[in-house]
């Protein structure tokens, strides 16, 4: 059925994951728009017949949201921070990816651009704008991650030393270095990494904020007083906990010691804050979420339970894949920089043992997550759907199935293989999948 075509829609027979609960016994509802809508009364409202609604079964399946990916650098052999060629060329190269990512329940990412000079972010940003997903022409672009370059150089991990710099000018750095599509704010950079400790950075985050800008602190030597000033300023992400940041210390565990910061001040942006637990005192918990690389490669599943049990509701997986994902082990490029895939997951600076990404796919991670802290398959669905969404603040449209948010489903066996996937209440075709 195409989007022209389309009826409402009623899927049947499904486990609906709804409220933190997989519920039965219930139906999911979906308008021309590719909206979740409230079926009671839309359907009455209407006036609408058995005929003019397309009934899906689901035959027991999970239903989950989309997959949200907020770190990805690339894949299918491209880099989201090559710059050379025509624009043409990388919008098509970029299409690939979106596309692409379809096949593992992905519906949404941030395409991440790493360290680079102000002429590759003049030239990439702008085709990395927002874009709406489509099921025959790929995920959702939700703007584009900024790693760097106002980060550590101790913690660069596989970025370009010569291009980090500092935010000692304040906001005026940010507009230089990115140049213009910064002033878009979350339009066209949805987030940025920084190092706290870095000169100037504390007293830009603020004004990140105000353009809509998700701030995440990582590659970073920051102490635990930094990371904590930095969550103060109104940082309310860390990019891939435990990779490129200092290693736990009693007594100074460093950007991993947020993880215990539940006596944090209240949150400056309370909608972009995990939801609370019993160890704090607010309506949404002061700690801010954390990506995790969960490929056991990158983070050992011991520290991925400690993460976990230490703060549960604050966890986003994330791949953190580079061009080299869905190819065969070899040399590629990342941000101008050689890496080779070697092993299960992992790709590394070449010549070196610098991790520089994965390989990994988010369905992937979800099911490695699982099987890590053994959650239960509420916590690791919505590790890769609502906690993502919370984090960009876009949780009323993304990364839930109330009523008012954008269709993007995956249906799910009880091992958490995808079995099938829909764009806005479109089927996107899968290969090499067995459908439900």
């Amino acid at each position: 059925m195409t989007e022209n075509e389309q009826k409402p829609i009623k899927i049947i027979n499904g486990r609906i994951l709804r409220n933190h609960q997989l519920v039965e016994n219930s139906y999911i509802w979906i308008d021309k728009e590719g909206k979740i809508m409230d079926g009671f009364h839309s359907f009455f409202d209407n006036q609408q017949g058995p005929e003019d609604v397309t009934v899906i079964d689901a035959k027991g399946a999970i239903i989950s949201p989309g997959f949200i990916d907020l770190q990805i650098n690339g894949s299918f052999g491209i880099d989201f921070s090559d710059y050379e060629g025509s624009e043409e060329k990388l919008a098509a190269d970029i299409a690939i990816v979106a596309k692409g990512l379809l096949q593992n329940g992905c519906t949404a990412f941030c395409p991440t651009v790493v360290t680079s000079a102000p002429k590759v972010y003049s030239k990439v940003l702008p085709l990395l704008r927002h874009r709406p997903g489509d099921a025959r022409k790929g995920a959702e672009i939700l703007g584009a991650h900024c790693e760097g370059p106002f980060i550590s150089t101790e913690k660069k991990g596989a970025h370009d030393q010569m291009v980090i710099q500092t935010a000692k000018e304040g906001i005026a750095a940010l507009d230089k270095a990115y140049g213009p599509e910064l002033l878009k704010g979350g339009e066209t950079v949805r987030i940025m990494t920084v190092a706290p400790e870095i000169e100037g950075v504390l007293e830009v985050i603020p004004e990140l904020i105000k353009r809509n800008i998700t701030v995440s602190i990582g590659h970073s030597a920051a102490t635990i007083d930094q990371a904590e000033q930095g969550v103060v300023a109104g940082a309310t992400f860390m990019t891939h906990l435990f990779n490129a940041m200092r290693p736990f210390h009693q007594r100074d565990p460093g950007m991993v010691g947020i993880l215990g910061a539940s006596d944090l001040p209240e949150p400056l942006q309370p909608d972009r804050h995990p939801l609370p637990t019993s160890s704090t005192l607010y309506k949404r918990d002061p700690r801010p979420f954390y990506g995790v690389i969960c490929d056991g490669v990158h983070v050992h599943p011991n520290s991925v339970r400690i993460a976990y049990y230490s703060h549960p509701r604050g966890c986003v997986l994330v791949t953190d894949a580079l061009s080299a994902a869905g190819l065969p082990r070899g040399i590629y490029q990342l941000g101008g920089r050689d890496v080779e895939v070697r092993g299960v997951s992992g790709a590394y600076v070449k010549g070196t043992n610098t991790l520089a990404g994965s390989t990994v796919t988010i369905d992937h991670c979800v099911r490695n997550f699982k099987q890590f802290t053994r959650c239960t398959v509420i916590e690791a669905l919505e590790a890769a759907t609502l906690h993502p969404a919370q984090a960009l603040g876009i949780q009323k449209t993304k990364g839930t199935l109330d009523p008012g948010a954008d269709a993007d489903l995956v249906f799910l066996d009880d091992d958490l293989h995808i079995q099938r996937v829909f764009v806005r209440g479109v089927e996107v075709e899968l290969k090499n999948k067995t459908k439900v």
